[in-house]
């Protein structure tokens, strides 16, 4: 199964447009973004939704595994992990997920550069944004660089243009508020890959707009 595999294309998915695809273990479903194989896909980029009293079974990060909580609480044995916490779990760690209330999350396998070993967990609903000193229109958190790979989770102000060039790749996903780009409206849970070259150019709302963005990853998948 191939979805949005072709980095050098520009790609999206509209949450509300989606399906949910059921997972081999039953209450984990799933809305992929990106996929390059069959179920054991290498690279995959998912939304995962886990009902209540729902678990994932003991599994290896043989290339690592990211992942950003945006709805409920995920937890696994060892701790929980609100929404808003960022995590990192690096090559060769392992997990068995065990969701007591239900929960949602964005979570990228396989995409760790050689070298990048650091676990990271970040709760970022007890951190503040800071000013962007390039981007008058933008606050930040920083939750992780590695080489020429940034994450960061973004505030962008309402009735803005919101402009960065892209030499490496962009992904973004929202995560509260709208934004405009090339004519399509991006809402919350929508999701929106820009290859490498096509700068990002979007106009915010009304309202201020929070993303999940990610730069400078396809220099080394491609």
């Amino acid at each position: 199964m191939n979805i949005n595999n072709d980095l050098t294309k520009n790609a999206s998915v509209f949450f509300n447009d989606s399906t949910w695809v059921p997972s081999p273990l039953k209450g984990v479903s799933r809305k992929m973004l990106e996929r390059d194989g069959a179920e054991f896909a290498a690279t995959p980029t998912t939304l995962v939704v886990y009902e209540a009293n729902s678990y994932f079974t003991e599994h290896v990060h043989t290339g690592g595994e990211e992942f950003f909580v945006l709805d409920g609480v995920f937890a696994d044995e060892h701790g929980d992990y609100p929404v808003g916490t960022y995590k990192r779990n690096p090559v060769g760690s392992k997990h068995a997920p065990e969701v007591k209330d239900g929960c949602m999350i964005i979570v990228k396998l396989g995409q760790y550069q050689d070298g990048d070993d650091q676990d990271v967990e970040i709760n970022t609903a007890s951190q503040e944004f800071i000013q962007d000193e390039e981007r008058n229109a933008v606050q930040y958190q920083a939750l992780h660089s590695y080489k020429q790979e940034t994450v960061r989770l973004e505030r962008w102000q309402h009735d803005s243009v919101i402009t960065l060039d892209n030499t490496g790749g962009i992904e973004v996903l929202v995560i509260d508020g709208e934004i405009s780009y090339q004519g399509k409206t991006y809402a919350q849970l929508d999701w929106l890959r820009l290859s490498i070259g096509e700068a990002l150019n979007v106009t915010t709302s009304s309202d201020n707009c929070t993303v999940w963005i990610k730069t400078g990853h396809h220099t080394y998948r491609l």
